[in-house]
């Protein structure tokens, strides 16, 4: 073979394997089977028009689909039909069609459909007035509302919704509503998957069911096990609690939540909050319990009472609510504040207990017992345990008992070593109407020492005695009268005689430095707090329009291929969608996602209660 017969040869082999790639890629439409053909070039040039007969409908295929419908009008040239009354298409086991109208071009392979149209796939349904089909890309598409049927999960309406074959996956846009038996969401921006019922949310979303509502602008919901997992404005909606956090954790099987980090919880019976980093809420139990700085805020009208420790427990129903504080509990209001290893309030009973822990139970032998305490005003006042009982229609603090141990001090007012101290069994407080104590009386045993002052408060001496009980009456704080009953002995001692070490009651312990002053004083000896970082789930990131480069370049093709006449519209590009405002949106925002570097999220398939 010479040069010129090789040259001839490689290019009638390259023209036919190009002929050959671009037959196998433009199959044609075949016809398998018509009942009856007519040819009218009057009003359809260039087609013919196929019917069914009785035995039955017109039997179309292409690329691996099959059609069939009562009449078609069939366009070979340009490798493209109209498919007319009762219109089935099928696409191997996955995708089952039916319609009133299709029109399908072989050379796109893009097919609309139009009335009543029903797309059923093994996991779910979809039903529209009108549906865009690109078997290329796989993908399904309507724009002027629709709805999706899935058995177990419910089903799912929208004013634009694609379905990603391939992956079984659905893109909902603009007014979203899923309703099952269980529960309704609502969003703006919704993915769906059909085989495993996982739904994503983006924007202002809510999921409704009988016992709650959560609401988050980014969230997981599986709508098999109805669980999820709720980020930015996250918030749970359980009757008469609101939980609100960073992130959210919820089964609705178990009307459980859990919360990480800036977590707040409100009561919207009581009026009171919890705060912390991380909670736990069991509604049917009537339960919270919170921890990592953690808050509870019963919200008065003129002040406020706070409680803070490791963790808060809170449990019961509304009208009998009952807070439990442990591990370095505090309590604070503005003129009255508290420490102990334990808080206990009953909210019903008005009744708060401050409590101690045995620190033997911990194995040291060594360990100091810090005994609970309690400041009102310039007094301190602590004991075994210590009671307030408050009345909860005032809102004010009646009276506080301080059980074994008792024991008052306050400085005096101009000594700066000398402080007035009472001891005994048994002690009982009573307040005014501006929450001060206006009386206390030590009962059993009591000891004391006082330093008196006349009216210009000049130090008159200092007074020591033993007695059955003792009565104090208070005028703004200061210790205004003092009786003493079945007095034992009693001194009144002149400041240089008195002995030094006589200064102190047995037990004397004075705390000043330990008392909260405000409400950050409440966390001043927690360990620095570290929050956790949250796994997340990826931004909502806008999808490409239907109509893209790759189907207009198909459909650009199709023209070169059918027609010469550049005046001539492609059959191909009929009843294209148009973009709608909605898309227009979609499409500035991907730009915009696209210019601004992206945050490292890591994506979440399934709920996490992190930490």
């Amino acid at each position: 073979m010479n040069k010129l017969q090789a040259l001839l040869f490689i290019l009638l082999f390259g023209f036919v394997s190009t002929m050959s790639l671009h037959a196998q890629s433009t199959k044609k439409i075949k016809i398998e089977y018509a009942g009856k053909l007519t040819i009218d070039e009057a009003n359809f040039p260039g087609a013919k028009i196929l019917t069914r007969d009785d035995a039955q409908q017109v039997h179309i295929e292409h690329g691996g689909a099959n059609m069939w419908c009562d009449k078609a009008i069939h366009y070979s040239k340009d490798n493209f039909i109209e498919a007319y009354g009762n219109v089935i298409l099928k696409q191997g086991d996955t995708i089952n069609m039916t319609s009133q109208y299709i029109e399908y071009s072989g050379l796109t392979e893009l097919a609309f459909a139009s009335g009543d149209v029903v797309m059923k796939d093994p996991n779910s349904t979809i039903k529209s007035d009108t549906l865009y089909m690109d078997r290329t890309r796989q993908q399904a598409f309507y724009r002027s509302g629709g709805t999706v049927v899935k058995d177990s999960s419910g089903t799912i309406t929208s004013k634009i919704g694609r379905y990603y074959m391939d992956i079984k996956k659905y893109r909902f846009v603009e007014d979203v509503v899923l309703v099952s038996d269980e529960s309704t969401i609502n969003s703006d921006y919704f993915d769906f998957y059909s085989d495993t019922g996982f739904a994503y949310l983006y924007g202002p979303s809510t999921i409704t069911t009988e016992t709650s509502k959560t609401y988050c602008e980014k969230g997981f919901y599986d709508t098999e096990n109805k669980v999820g997992y709720a980020l930015k404005k996250a918030k749970i909606n359980y009757d008469n609690r609101i939980i609100e956090g960073d992130s959210l954790y919820f089964d609705n099987n178990k009307s459980f939540a859990s919360a990480t980090n800036n977590i707040k919880v409100t009561d919207t019976i009581n009026n009171s909050i919890i705060k912390g980093h991380y909670a736990e809420v069991f509604k049917e139990k009537d339960s919270v319990f919170i921890t990592k700085r953690a808050l509870a805020i019963t919200v008065q009208e003129k002040d406020s009472v706070y409680i803070h420790a490791d963790k808060i427990m809170v449990t019961g129903k509304p009208d009998n609510r009952i807070i439990k504080a442990y591990y370095n509990a505090k309590i604070f209001k503005t003129d009255l504040s508290g420490k102990s290893d334990s808080i206990h309030s009953d909210q019903k009973t008005g009744v708060t207990k401050l409590l101690n822990i045995d620190n033997l139970s911990s194995g040291d032998k060594f360990s100091v017992k810090r005994k609970p305490i309690l400041w009102n005003l310039e007094n301190q006042m602590t004991g075994d345990t210590i009671h307030l009982l408050s009345n909860n229609e005032t809102e004010k603090i009646d009276s506080l008992l301080v059980f074994e141990n008792a024991f008052i001090i306050s400085r005096d007012t101009i000594s700066k070593n000398g402080y007035n101290q009472i001891n005994g069994k048994r002690l009982v407080g009573l307040f005014d109407n501006e929450n001060q104590l206006k009386q206390v009386d030590v009962t059993r045993n009591a000891q004391s020492i006082f330093y008196a002052r006349n009216d210009k408060q000049e130090l008159i001496g200092i007074d020591k005695s033993k007695s059955g009980s003792i009565t104090i009456l208070f005028d703004n704080g200061d210790i205004d009268e003092y009786t003493r009953y079945n007095q034992i002995d009693g001194n009144l001692f002149p400041e240089s005689q008195f002995p030094e070490k006589e200064k102190f009651l047995k037990g004397f312990d004075w705390r000043e430095e330990e008392r909260p002053q405000s409400v950050d004083d409440l966390f001043k000896d927690d360990p620095p707090l570290e929050l956790p970082i949250i796994k997340g789930l990826e931004d909502y990131i806008p999808q490409d329009d239907f109509v893209d480069k790759d189907m207009l370049e198909r459909i650009k093709n199709a023209k070169k291929n059918t027609t010469t006449n550049p005046g001539v519209a492609s059959k191909a590009a009929r009843n294209l969608p148009k973009t709608t405002k909605k898309e227009k949106d979609e499409a500035l925002l991907k730009k915009k996602l696209q210019k601004t570097p992206k945050k490292l999220i890591l994506p979440v398939k399934k709920p996490v209660a992190n930490e």
